[in-house]
């Protein structure tokens, strides 16, 4: 088992490689029962929809929802684009951050449907540099428990979460490489990444 300065260092690492831990402001009005309860609120809509025995594409659909009400998409979206966001036109950012909701939605709507018959359960909260760490476990049939990270801040001026890690894979890293080279292939054209992105995930 990893220890615990090792997890640390690992979600260091992940946010620094999504460029975002310079720019958190201080969760100052932000409190551990708030994150919690947040995250609390998170895991139960998750649970409700892996286990309502509705058709992928309707759980896509509420997993959107998760994601749209519960996650700041805007953060996640631009340090998924990562340096090309700079150059983006203010309309460009707003179709990306649009394409890339139902993408990363999508994508991780199938991940958490593996969860079926299963559940999360949230462990524990704490304050963490400047944002909180909720911890939960997935009990999944037949597979051994482990652990999905939401890391929540208030920077947008809500209490929304920012990044996941399920079983120490980070979101934030992981989708910043993965856009990276979609756009890659797509020799830098935003509007074409764009236009794919609202059909993949």
């Amino acid at each position: 088992m990893p220890s615990e300065t090792s997890r640390r260092g690992f979600l260091i690492t992940g946010l620094v490689a999504g460029g975002l831990l310079a720019g958190l402001r201080p969760a100052a009005a932000l409190t551990t029962e708030q994150a919690r309860h947040l995250i609390d609120v998170v895991v139960g809509d998750i649970n409700r929809v892996i286990n309502s025995g509705r058709s992928e594409s309707q759980m896509l659909v509420e997993f959107e929802r998760i994601f749209t009400s519960y996650a700041d998409v805007p953060i996640i979206a631009r340090s998924a684009l990562g340096i090309a966001a700079r150059s983006a036109s203010a309309g460009q950012m707003r179709a990306f951050t649009d394409a890339f909701r139902g993408y990363i939605s999508r994508k991780y709507g199938r991940r958490f449907r593996e969860f079926i018959g299963g559940e999360l359960k949230v462990r524990e909260a704490r304050p963490y540099k400047s944002f909180y760490e909720v911890k939960s476990t997935a009990y999944l049939r037949g597979q051994a428990p482990f652990e999905v990270i939401f890391l929540v801040s208030d920077r947008s001026g809500r209490d929304l979460f920012f990044n996941i890690f399920i079983e120490g894979v980070n979101m934030l890293a992981t989708e910043r490489t993965e856009i990276g080279a979609l756009l890659d292939q797509r020799r830098g054209n935003l509007d074409a990444l764009i236009r794919d992105l609202r059909s993949m995930g």
